[in-house]
């Protein structure tokens, strides 16, 4: 049986779903179907949860991003970016659709490992402010196109940390075999990072990760990192440069079976955010 909880859910008196109070059925016969129905105050809702968890953990220093992927249009990027949130996309066409939205090109971050140079032509005119680099020809490929622009693209590196999330291996994107991302364990990440402070018209910012999605425990975020800012340091103390981001991904669990264990997002937050700092405090 499929269990989706939501306090914008319930069943009126006729037995219909109702979501944020409106009737499902009486939707549906007015518009047709399919028909999806999203509620923005649950939307807001979420989106506070995990701005407020910003505040009360990193005392407001950082930003939560929303991945368009779950569901890319106009009024979803507007609503997000409308509740402090920035925009992560992973297409040209997502791209296109938060600046049509009016999020402004430093709010998005461009993420996946295949971007054509059209897309990144496209990232780069609109002065996207974090452009994600999964490889070493990726990262070729956009100094060449930023230079034939006369400009300076900011990027971060996707690394693949070498964590096995405990969730499905279908989901999994943080292990050493991941297509996705820069390698750890090999060297090959901080290679792409001396590549890329060589570069003229790249400007090398942070790091990213992902472990997976649907991840149901704590302790493979708290991993990820101490793992991610042993790099960060490690690119500190040898090639002298200190990072402005670490992005450490999400794919927090949500509830699809009754029997999943949920974890509130915020206790995410607030163990990720003690290793953090106690590993900054040390270093």
């Amino acid at each position: 049986m499929v269990y989706i909880y939501s306090p914008c859910l319930s069943i009126n008196e006729n037995g219909h779903l109702t979501i944020s109070g409106c009737d499902t059925t009486a939707l549906a016969k007015q518009y047709g179907t399919p028909i999806y129905v999203i509620s923005e105050e649950e939307v807001r809702r979420i989106c506070r949860s995990y701005t407020e968890s910003f505040q009360k953990y990193y005392n407001g220093n950082g930003r939560p991003i929303y991945a368009s992927k779950a569901f890319n249009c106009k009024e979803m990027c507007r609503v997000v970016t409308s509740e402090g949130l920035d925009v992560e996309v992973v297409s040209g066409g997502e791209l296109y659709t938060a600046l049509q939205a009016g999020v402004s090109g430093g709010r998005i971050h461009f993420q996946g490992n295949n971007k054509s140079s059209k897309e990144l032509e496209l990232a780069i005119d609109n002065d996207v402010g974090d452009i994600v680099v999964d490889n070493f020809s990726e990262l070729e490929k956009l100094n060449k196109i930023a230079g034939e622009k006369g400009a300076i693209a900011n990027i971060s590196l996707r690394v693949k940390p070498g964590i096995d999330a405990h969730t499905h291996e279908f989901i999994r994107t943080g292990q050493v075999d991941s297509k996705f991302g820069l390698d750890l364990e090999s060297g090959e990440a901080f290679s792409a990072a001396k590549r890329a402070l060589r570069m003229d018209n790249v400007k090398l910012i942070g790091l990213h990760c992902h472990i997976g999605s649907q991840v149901m425990e704590k302790e493979p975020f708290v991993h990820a990192a101490e793992v991610m800012l042993g790099l960060h340091h490690r690119i500190y103390k040898e090639l002298e440069v200190e990072l402005e981001q670490l992005n450490l991904g999400g794919g927090f669990g949500i509830h699809y079976l009754e029997t999943d264990d949920f974890i509130p997002y915020h206790e995410y937050m607030q163990e990720v955010s003690a290793k953090i700092s106690n590993l900054c405090v040390v270093r």
